[in-house]
């Protein structure tokens, strides 16, 4: 008996599909029109993230929020890469667990797409930590949750965030519990962006 769950038994029955013999395609991901407005509408830190965890857009509260949230800029890259989101993240070895178990899912047995074989080429040979994640095999999906981060400006905060698919892509929203310190300095954050 293998005891795997729902994520993991669909991730398992994708693997044994038959593939289509197909070259390396690079899939276009575009925001819809209405994204735009609701990330320049929204007052929380928002962003549009791509089936690899690329930034496809963002608003400038998510900027002030973790500079790396720009589009062009990838996740799960950042995470594993970049030496500050290990004291951004209050738990960086959680994190990037999490996130690379939520990008195998993502992917599935998909092994055409030139942007998830670039990510992953590029991840292997430039992080040790992905390597040994990748090489697990664990697959969930990274949906809501909770986050604390250290913000170097406003310092802890502790925000609920929701991963909602709209179409294609996610919108990614961070939020405070309402009267708690996490939202009277996520305010503060977003009084100091705004003057």
């Amino acid at each position: 008996m293998l005891r795997l769950d729902d994520v993991e038994t669909a991730y398992l029955l994708g693997l044994a599909r038959p593939l289509p013999r197909r070259r390396f395609e690079r899939r276009s991901e575009r925001v819809p029109e209405r994204l735009h407005h609701l990330l320049a509408a929204i007052e929380l830190p928002a962003f549009v993230e791509g089936r690899s965890f690329d930034v496809l857009a963002s608003n400038p509260l998510a900027v002030a929020f973790n500079p790396r949230l720009v589009p062009g800029q990838n996740r799960l890259r950042s995470l594993l890469l970049d030496p500050e989101e290990r004291t951004f993240h209050d738990d960086w070895e959680r994190a990037s667990i999490d996130s690379v178990a939520a990008f195998r899912s993502t992917i599935g047995d998909d092994v055409t797409d030139a942007r998830t074989v670039e990510l992953v080429g590029e991840l292997s040979l430039a992080s040790g930590r992905f390597r040994s994640l990748w090489a697990r095999h664990d697959v969930q999906r990274l949906e809501g949750g909770v986050a604390t981060v250290h913000h170097p400006v406003v310092g802890v905060l502790r925000l609920n965030r929701e991963k909602l698919p709209v179409g294609d892509v996610l919108l990614v929203v961070y939020y405070p519990d309402e009267h708690s310190d996490s939202a009277e300095r996520l305010a503060l954050l977003a009084s100091s962006i705004a003057s």
